[in-house]
């Protein structure tokens, strides 16, 4: 058995179904970029069935990305797998994902299929998809609420069918770590061909287990976990990469197991997925929340000067927290701003660099200086905005104790300037109502959060909101020195996604993702 632990990163595919996140293609190959320099074996790029949207990014993903194993989501019919073929077929690792749904409740009420109907789709699906692509992985989902009996007869099928990767997914969350890891053994032994191939686990978070089950799978022969970064994906989320592969690391001595992630690249991985999707990550988050490696109590202060194991049982290095290492100024040139961009990993058309200089010339004019975070956070912000439909040019703001708060905004649409004015009950409402009323678009804020990029009372706000149009939610986030123009960008961003899923819907535009194991 492998001595190694297989890391299939799913943040574009699963992760990306979280409500709210919808990223362009350019946003997915940035991540895609950053998930090969952090590592990982597989990138499961996307669903390409399911939008055009999707199966581009895919496509491009493939043809840009090497390094990593490069997979494409399908379900066990013809038209999903060779869309999904299309899509990943330029990759120098191509893989093709398949599954079908293998519980009794998703059976009689999603397929409306009996269990030999089941079995025959996955077989003569997972053969079909063997016929176009050497690396196979099947899965069956809902794997943790079917038969047992049931569930080893479909997987053995899909090993004998040429299945290269067998996925035991709990898709729901429903798992105990021991409940599981008694199923992945009870696999091995029902279905004695799995030691031929690699086991696979996708554990959903609904009852905080993610990874304790992954881990507990892992313990009992499986290969491959199934991660998204920061834990995001559909609910309650997935497991989280950042805290399995330290898990893996950290315990060495029970698992002895290897892992092929840069764990220097994490923290910065785990930033940029924040960023570009706007999902900001908890301070107490496991590994690279910002309390991970902070100490406030004496005793713990006083023990860490000491001896860092006292209280860390892991080195902030390792994960790639070393402070702000870069630092700019107002007085820095175009030449040292993109030789730091290009050392942290971003890699800008010429046009996407001057527009991403001319906004650190803007935000340097106003902080003395700018570390690498601030330019991270510039970057992510100016590529959101590169393809947005309308454009914030200028914000005004006037209030008081005894003033109504005012705001005016200044757009652009189409190539023209679009002026608009608006009272609020405090000045980022006045600024989101301005906005609202010069892009005509009835945006409801149902979710505001604000933080600092770095520490000091000049540090760059960044303001996360979540809006809601016509039904539907959408995320936004902006990144400026002053706090209402952070939040109208934000609003302005989520205004944006709304639109274009407007178009999507008319079919003006490529639709977004959805479906998953």
């Amino acid at each position: 058995m492998s001595e190694r632990v297989l890391i299939f990163d799913t943040t574009l595919r699963d992760g990306e179904q979280s409500p709210g996140i919808a990223l362009n293609t350019k946003e997915k190959l940035e991540i895609a970029e950053q998930l090969a320099r952090l590592g990982v074996d597989v990138i499961e790029a996307g669903f390409p069935r399911t939008s055009q949207g999707d199966f581009d990014a895919v496509r491009a993903i493939s043809a840009a990305v090497h390094g990593p194993t490069i997979a494409a989501l399908a379900r066990t019919d013809k038209g999903d797998i060779d869309r999904a073929w299309e899509a990943i077929a330029g990759a120098g690792r191509p893989r093709l994902h398949v599954f079908i749904s293998t519980s009794q409740l998703h059976r009689e009420h999603m397929l409306r299929a009996s269990e030999a109907e089941v079995l025959e789709q996955a077989v003569a699906m997972v053969a079909y998809a063997k016929s176009l692509c050497e690396d196979v992985e099947f899965s069956a989902q809902d794997a943790t609420r079917t038969d047992p009996e049931f569930l080893f007869q479909v997987i053995g099928a899909a090993v004998a069918s040429g299945a290269t990767t067998i996925n035991i997914p709990d898709t729901v969350g429903y798992a105990i770590p021991h409940d599981f890891g008694a199923l992945i053994r009870a696999a091995f032994e029902a279905v004695p061909r799995l030691a031929e191939v690699t086991v696979s686990v996708h554990c959903h978070d609904d009852l905080g287990l993610s990874v304790a089950n992954s881990l507990e799978a892992v313990r009992n022969g499986v290969r491959q976990v199934e991660v998204a970064v920061n834990g995001i994906g559909e609910r309650a989320g997935n497991c989280s990469l950042e805290e399995v592969v330290m898990a893996l690391k950290t315990r060495h001595d029970l698992f002895g197991l290897e892992v092929g992630i840069n764990t220097r690249e994490i923290a910065r991985t785990s930033r940029m997925v924040a960023l570009l999707t706007g999902y900001p990550v908890p301070p107490n988050k496991a590994v690279v929340g910002a309390n991970a490696f902070a100490h406030e109590a004496g005793i713990h202060q006083h023990g860490v000067l000491i001896e860092r194991q006292t209280y860390e049982i892991m080195s902030a290095e390792d994960v790639g927290v070393e402070g702000s290492r870069i630092v700019l100024g107002k007085h820095s040139g175009r030449h040292a701003f993109s030789k730091a961009l290009q050392d942290m990993g971003f890699e800008l058309s010429k046009d996407d660099m001057a527009k991403a200089f001319a906004r650190f010339k803007e935000l340097a004019d106003r902080k003395l200086s700018l570390t690498d975070m601030d330019l991270e956070a510039i970057v992510t912000d100016e590529m959101q905005a590169f393809e947005e439909a309308y454009r914030l040019e200028g914000i005004q703001v006037a209030g008081g104790t005894h003033l109504s708060p005012t705001a005016t905004v200044r757009l652009s649409h189409s190539g023209k300037t679009l002026d608009e004015s608006a009272l609020g009950d405090g000045m980022v409402d006045a600024a989101c109502q301005a906005i609202s009323r010069a892009t005509g678009v009835d945006a409801r804020l149902v979710h505001f959060q604000v933080a600092s990029i770095t520490g000091g009372t000049d540090a760059l706000g960044d303001v996360t909101i979540q809006v809601e149009v016509e039904g539907r939610r959408f995320t936004g986030r902006g990144v400026a020195s002053d706090i209402v123009e952070a939040s109208a960008r934000a609003f302005m961003q989520a205004v944006n996604k709304s639109v274009r899923a407007s178009a999507v819907s008319s079919g003006t535009a490529p639709d977004g993702p959805a479906g998953g194991v």
